[in-house]
């Protein structure tokens, strides 16, 4: 019997409902975690123009730091969530947390290009894993109409991150120096790790509620489909196209866009807070509207499929006119676009994100998780090339907008030809079936 196993165990006679309550502050934890995520990922992009200017990298330079980072997440994604699904949630995602906090230190402590390369590749290994544990829980505590939402609400951390940072960081980096910015957010995350150790995770789970829901045993909700049966699987093949083409853009609007406005419309590090804070509040809109907005049609009688779908359609639609934004000559025009785009994302992302519970039992769903992430990594390193050589050749970012915006609209129409109906899945559904 596995450490996962173990603990489904011990809460195999628990009531439906016990720990009701609590999933909201097991939600809250999980914004905790991705807020702390995305400060010791989006930090390096903030300081990248000043990094750029004290330490003389050139964008080839930042484009292989970013790599690195791309690169390590991808190839730790892949097996994130199965350690994940193996040892438990409270135990994976503690694992985790603690590899990224100490590679986030580990940017104070480094000036070279190679040095920030290896603080990154580490820090990419590290960050892996929240988004398989952070969705294992919603599984394991929340039921399919919430999951949405509690995964928005959750991912929403990423763009409060975002907007606190571009205020919070340049005042520490320029009065103290930007050293000191990166032991503020490793430090945080090493606080979030304390409350995660602190939280009766296993104790609490309401998995009589999941078990009421999915109609199965606990034996058979916990089980584990093999890794090479989830690789060949369609829905996961759908998952992991979907992020391939989406996850990228969003990389490049976190490491990229603070470039873009100091170079389209010539702003400062100070000059581009208030435009970064507008994307980022827009982010954050669109990550709790969109998991609202697929769950309200699920609560009126619409089914999954509908629910997930037409949230996505709809978020892909809106991420369109974002392939204007280098050719507009008013900076707030631009701040508009890409916020809106920002918001389709983010309301595209945490319906996609629903779906491998979905389509999967809880058993695999981290696993899955993991496999689409991988994707999703190599999406954002082999876009990071592509700017990289672009912007060196050209310094003109309108390719790079044009993939950007029409990256949801095929990814969307790829998904749903991959699985034109969304419902749980007992193994049936191999690409060869």
């Amino acid at each position: 019997m596995n450490h996962a196993q173990g603990a489904d165990e011990k809460i195999l006679h628990r009531p439906v409902g016990t720990g009701g309550r609590m999933r909201w502050v097991l939600c809250a934890l999980l914004f905790l975690a991705t807020t702390t995520n995305y400060m010791d990922r989006v930090v390096f992009g903030i300081l990248a123009p000043l990094l750029e200017k004290d330490l003389h990298w050139t964008e080839k330079g930042y484009g292989y730091m970013v790599a690195c980072f791309t690169t390590a997440y991808a190839l730790a994604y892949f097996l994130s969530g199965r350690i994940v699904d193996h040892f438990g949630t409270r135990r994976g995602y503690a694992l985790f947390v603690g590899i990224w906090s100490l590679s986030s230190l580990a940017h104070a402590f480094v000036s070279s290009v190679f040095g920030f390369g290896a603080a990154r590749f580490f820090l990419g290994i590290g960050e892996s894993g929240n988004f398989p544990a952070a969705l294992k829980a919603v599984a394991e505590w929340f039921p399919k109409e919430e999951r949405a939402l509690a995964t928005g609400i959750f991912n929403s951390g990423s763009n409060v991150a975002a907007l606190v940072l571009p205020f919070l960081i340049p005042l520490i980096a320029l009065r103290w120096g930007w050293r000191y910015a990166f032991v503020f957010t490793g430090s945080l995350s090493m606080l979030w790790l304390v409350l995660w150790m602190a939280f009766p995770y296993d104790r609490l789970r309401p998995a009589a509620l999941l078990l009421t829901e999915s109609n199965l045993t606990l034996t058979e909700l916990a089980e584990k489909r093999s890794f090479l049966s989830l690789l060949r699987d369609r829905g996961t093949l759908a998952f992991a196209g979907g992020k391939f083409l989406t996850d990228a853009v969003w990389w490049f609007y976190i490491f990229w866009g603070p470039k873009f406005f100091g170079s389209q419309f010539h702003m400062s590090l100070n000059q581009m807070r208030i435009p970064l804070v507008v994307i980022y509040f827009g982010a954050s809109f669109g990550s709790i509207f969109g998991g609202w907005l697929s769950g309200n049609w699920m609560k009126r009688g619409h089914s999954v499929n509908f629910s997930r779908k037409a949230a996505m359609t709809l978020c892909a639609l809106a991420a369109l006119p974002v392939v204007m934004a280098s050719h507009l000559s008013n900076s707030w025009l631009a701040v508009a676009v890409i916020a809106l785009a920002a918001a389709a994302h983010q309301g595209w992302s945490c319906n996609i994100f629903s779906t491998p519970s979905d389509l999967f039992r809880a058993g695999s769903v981290a696993t899955v998780v993991g496999i689409g992430g991988t994707a999703g990594a190599l999406g954002g390193t082999l876009l990071a090339q592509i700017a990289g050589y672009v912007l060196n050749r050209t310094h003109d970012y309108s390719i790079l907008f044009l993939i950007c915006g029409c990256s949801y609209v095929v990814a969307m129409l790829y998904f749903h030809a991959m699985v034109p109906q969304l419902s749980h899945q007992r193994g049936q559904n191999a690409v060869d079936a």
